[in-house]
């Protein structure tokens, strides 16, 4: 493998960037650092600021220790594939990557004299952008402070929990404070996010990079989400890339898009830097080459950066470094009822979850224990409820009686849990199965359990069922067969997302026509109105009906007007009459709105 030799920061110029940093943490600090992770590879241990970085020999050599192989590997159960393609459920755990973070940047900025100024002053990193990649960052920098301007503010808000660990973590990893700014160009500083390709986590690792990074990515638990836990693997990656190509230029662009992928691009172009790799694209083949949102990785991280180190001079509210709850961890034995823990503590599953996001279920693993961090406030009846569980009733787990002609097969459809996970937690009872006895199953982390109007609307439904799902059957499958949308599906079948069609489950498909599909949703949330509605509300005039959802989309590469009325259930033509479509084409980074 041909050897890179490139310059990485100086010791000067570390020395400067860190007197500045925390000289600035006196006043609000606004200022901070870079970090992402997407693809392959080995880490590095962690080096005290100031020691000299090992290199590449030395890195690989290193044993990384055998991954944590998950109890069920079960990597179609995450949830991105899902989520891509519908609105998200209430009280669903992961969101997919707002349009901001990855739609591409086209339109000529437009900036004043002093965010020109600020443009022009030097960052932490040693950057030496020429006049092309100047105004690639002057797009994204004209993007973020002017039409993704309260989307950014957001993201700042949503950063200040996370920003001090994730600056502590670069420090005790010998890593520049300007990695810090990294999670923003991944996910928006979001913990739950998720790309369409499955990248998972405001680090965006995917799952083979995280386990190789020490990660757990299994059926209960994607640490992923972890913040503290990611952030870990991201400064031990981006260690690894640095000292791999010894270049920030490439290091950033090999976490965006593998360094498998930046090697072999240097290689065939025997290009000098970053600047000269992406100058040289055209001579790479279709494969090789460098996708757009590699090439305008680093501009956007810069510009990112710039706008940080500048908060208040740019008219946005400066970063409150002291948000970040009091939080204690604490270890739980396996198969603990994570809801009821809550429960004990006066949080609901959504307050505990966002504390924990790493758990994908409402009970922690029953093979092993884990870490939970709770609030110290509420530490004294969380403990006492670990010490005797007995003294709340099941909250995380599902209770199912078991009936005639009940296995575990079919137990293991119905509720979309592994025949494993059944058999870990209920013993030798999950092998008998008498009709009366009750088996226990752990709920989903995306609602603490199902509603009553979903239950009554269900309940409807399956007396007026007139299709049986088949074993290919999906919800997509079946909104296209009847023409109608998914979310009409899934609402007037009472289910909670389309995870829930499952083989031999018996739905009533509504009239296709536009008029009863409303009237159906209308209905549908009438009986959710009636079922929820509190006694006091009786009395009160009914409320407005309800309105079709809005789905906003974005373009990717190779969706057509044909594919995406296909994936959204609705026809051609309302697709392009809802967005002013003339003709067929769609060009990627586009949105478009799907009415549904």
């Amino acid at each position: 493998m041909k050897k890179f030799v490139r310059l990485s920061l100086t010791t000067a110029s570390s020395a400067c960037l860190l007197a500045s940093l925390w000289s600035c943490s006196a006043m609000n600090i606004d200022n901070a650092s870079p970090v992402k992770a997407q693809s392959l590879e080995s880490q590095r241990q962690s080096a005290p600021k100031g020691a000299s970085q090992p290199g590449l020999l030395a890195a690989q050599s290193r044993s990384l220790g055998a991954p944590r192989t998950p109890a069920i590997d079960n990597d179609m159960d995450l949830e991105p594939e899902e989520m891509s393609a519908v609105p998200l459920t209430p009280g669903q755990t992961g969101t997919l990557l707002e349009p901001e973070v990855t739609a591409p940047v086209t339109q000529t900025p437009h900036l004043t004299e002093a965010q020109r100024r600020i443009l022009g002053q030097k960052s932490g990193l040693d950057f030496d952008l020429d006049l092309f990649d100047s105004q690639e960052v002057e797009r994204y920098f004209a993007y973020y402070t002017g039409p993704a301007r309260e989307t950014f503010a957001r993201w700042l808000k949503r950063s200040e929990s996370q920003l001090p660990q994730v600056r502590e973590s670069l420090l005790r990893n010998g890593l520049p404070q300007d990695l810090a700014m990294l999670p923003f160009a991944e996910s928006g500083y979001n913990c739950n996010a998720y790309s369409w390709a499955g990248a998972g986590g405001m680090w965006q690792f995917m799952p083979y990079t995280g386990r190789k990074y020490g990660l757990t990515v299994d059926w209960w638990i994607d640490e992923r989400r972890d913040p503290k836990l990611s952030t870990e693997a991201a400064a031990k990656y981006l260690s690894f890339l640095n000292d791999m190509f010894g270049d920030w230029y490439l290091a950033l662009a090999a976490y965006n898009a593998g360094e498998g992928k930046i090697s072999r691009a240097l290689e065939v172009t025997n290009a000098e830097d970053f600047l000269d790799l992406v100058s040289q694209n055209n001579r790479l083949n279709r494969v090789m080459r460098l996708k757009t949102e590699t090439q305008h990785y680093v501009p956007k991280f810069v510009a990112i950066t710039k706008i940080f180190q500048n908060l208040e001079a740019l008219g946005f509210e400066p970063v409150n470094w002291n948000a970040a709850p009091k939080l204690e961890t604490v270890q739980v034995p396996g198969g603990t009822d994570l809801l009821a823990l809550a429960k004990s503590g006066g949080m609901n599953w959504e307050e505990f979850h966002q504390l924990n996001p790493a758990f994908r279920r409402q009970v922690s693993p029953p093979d092993r224990k884990v870490a939970v961090s709770i609030p110290v406030d509420r530490k004294a009846p969380m403990l006492a409820y670990l010490e005797n569980p007995s003294i709340l009733p099941p909250a995380g787990f599902i209770a199912h009686e078991i009936k005639k002609g009940d296995n575990l097969r079919k137990l293991s459809q119905l509720y979309h849990v592994p025949q494993e996970v059944i058999c870990q937690i209920n013993g030798s009872l999950a092998q008998t199965m008498q009709p009366g006895q009750c088996i226990m199953l752990p709920q989903s982390s995306t609602g603490e359990s199902m509603p009553e109007s979903m239950k009554k609307t269900r309940k409807i439904a399956a007396s007026r069922a007139n299709y049986v799902v088949g074993k290919k059957d999906t919800a997509w499958s079946i909104s296209k067969k009847f023409k109608v949308s998914v979310k009409t599906l899934v609402e007037a079948n009472g289910l909670a997302n389309t995870k829930a069609v499952k083989p031999g489950m018996k739905l009533n498909i509504p009239d296709a026509s536009d008029q009863a599909a409303k009237k159906t949703r209308v209905q549908a949330a009438k009986t959710r109105e009636q079922v929820t509605r509190e006694p006091v509300r009786e009395q009160a005039a009914a409320r407005e009906p309800a309105r079709e959802q809005v789905t906003r989309y974005t373009v990717r590469q190779g969706d057509t007007i044909y594919s995406l009325s296909k994936r959204f259930g609705v026809t051609a033509d309302s697709l392009k009459g809802w967005n002013k479509i003339k003709g067929t084409e769609l060009r990627a980074g586009d949105n478009i709105k799907v009415y549904q």
